[in-house]
């Protein structure tokens, strides 16, 4: 039987909360900004943005977007 929470996470493109405070960069270890909007983790330290996809934070480097100067 799946848990109702990860479906309905999975299904609204949100990130469980709990699984935000333990995430890192992989790169920097550094901590990670959410931007809900764009559905992205900022790592303010490597300049990138690592996607999010179906409510599951894509961590590889050469899957990340850079971010701009501005």
């Amino acid at each position: 039987m799946t848990d109702p929470r990860k479906t309905q996470s999975a299904e609204s493109g949100t990130v469980d909360p709990r699984l935000l405070e333990i995430l890192v960069c992989p790169l920097t270890k550094t901590s990670l900004d959410y931007d809900a909007q764009r559905q992205e983790l900022i790592s303010r330290a490597a300049g990138l943005a690592f996607p999010i996809r179906d409510g599951i934070p894509v961590m590889l480097p050469e899957e990340a977007r850079e971010l701009d100067e501005s």
